[in-house]
């Protein structure tokens, strides 16, 4: 049988070509570029399929799907799975899409991925795929995993070398993952609830590396979504990348996180954003000012069932694309500039302007007012009646 792959280059698809090869089938790989890859390494990926006997690998740019599908609504809703994570995952739906192309490409009925019995990314691909069409699935690690039981990595590692084939230095500590959010890292002393290793990180410096100097970064958006960088108009997807370079430097970006997994344990990442950190905080810096108190509150709710959706894989139900409506139509007025401070670590929204500004031009905070002395007096009155009158009745 012809199997589509969806294949990274990584320890866990690098195993997948040669264990489903040596069950018989013929491996078509796939490469989906979500971003974070330079042109060098987007062939070393492909001469590493060859190598390992696919008879066939497709390279796909899916920046510009990437960024339309999933991105666009994160920035848009500044939802992260439980307040921390910016489901940089969420490039799995986008892949499992190119992958079912291919296989309409090639004739086949089957796509495999490299997902693990324990992780998240196995509900992602699976249900993503039963979503788009009737495919059969493959899942090689997760086999292998119930005939080794443990020490899969290493047992990985020894399966490839065996047939001859090298495993990197990198691939054996951690399980990296890339695309243009920036970088998720797993495994060694990060499963174990230690503190990464300096070698883990790959986007952002060390602090005591981070320049002596602030840089200030001015992000014009409109409708929601960055138009303009220093002033200069450019696509969304260019704006973050240039952001993880501007924003990495200084060793912003940063985060580690412990949370619910989809099937039902705690799992622990690091990962680095920092282009997407610095979106997110001039985002919610221009929303803040642009959007009716009603709007932010209700909006907040959505955020996070869009989320969630994101996170469990559930992308493919109609339910995310109601919230995204509403995302679109929330968004209208969010449009101006702000400035991002950016220095040792830290990302400070310090200033912004818009013209869809929710401000009394009569009125400065604490300072002067639309409104008589007495008018204030009558309302701080009428709104605190009713805690007034409960808490007579508690102290009786």
């Amino acid at each position: 049988m012809k199997v589509v792959l969806a294949f990274s280059g990584g320890l866990d698809t690098s195993f997948c070509v040669p264990y489903l090869r040596e069950r018989g089938h013929e491996v078509v790989t796939v490469f989906v570029d979500t971003g974070g890859f330079k042109r060098p390494e987007v062939a070393r990926i492909a001469r590493r399929a060859r190598d390992l006997g696919a008879v066939r690998h497709f390279s796909v740019n899916a920046e510009k799907d990437i960024y339309d599908r999933v991105i666009s609504y994160l920035v848009k809703s500044g939802g992260l799975y439980e307040q921390t994570y910016p489901n940089m995952c969420a490039d799995r739906y986008v892949i499992a899409e190119k992958c079912a192309d291919v296989a309409r490409q090639v004739g086949s009925h089957a796509i495999a991925h490299g997902c693990t019995a324990m992780g998240n990314d196995q509900v992602r691909f699976d249900c993503a795929i039963r979503s788009i069409g009737s495919y059969k699935i493959l899942a090689p690690i997760r086999d292998f995993h119930a005939e080794v039981k443990s020490d899969l990595r290493a047992k990985e590692t020894e399966y490839l070398e065996r047939r001859g084939f090298e495993v990197a230095k990198s691939h054996r500590r951690y399980s990296i993952n890339r695309n243009v959010f920036g970088v998720t890292i797993s495994g060694s002393e990060i499963d174990q609830n230690g503190e990464p290793s300096e070698e883990a990180w790959v986007l952002t410096s060390p602090l005591e590396k981070a320049p002596a100097k602030p840089e200030r970064i001015r992000i014009g958006f409109a409708s929601g979504l960055p138009v303009t960088l220093d002033g200069k108009k450019r696509h969304g997807i260019e704006i973050l990348k240039d952001l993880n370079g501007r924003v990495g430097r200084h060793g912003a970006g940063r985060a580690i996180y412990t949370g619910d997994c989809v099937i039902g344990i705690k799992g622990r990442i690091a990962f680095e954003c920092p282009g997407l950190s610095a979106l997110l905080v001039a985002h919610r810096a221009l929303e803040s000012a642009t959007l009716s108190r009603e709007q932010i509150d209700f909006k907040s709710m959505v955020s996070q069932r869009w989320a969630t959706l994101a996170y469990n894989g559930l992308f493919y139900d109609p339910l995310a694309r109601d919230l995204e409506k509403f995302l679109d139509s929330n968004q209208r007025n969010v449009s101006g500039e702000v400035t991002v401070k950016v220095f040792k670590g830290s990302l400070l929204p310090v200033a912004h302007t818009s013209p869809n500004l929710l401000k009394d031009d009569r009125t400065v905070y604490a300072q002067a007012a639309g409104w008589t002395p007495s008018e204030a007096e009558a309302f701080v009155k009428l709104f605190g009646l009713g805690t007034e009158l409960a808490s007579r009745k508690r102290r009786r």
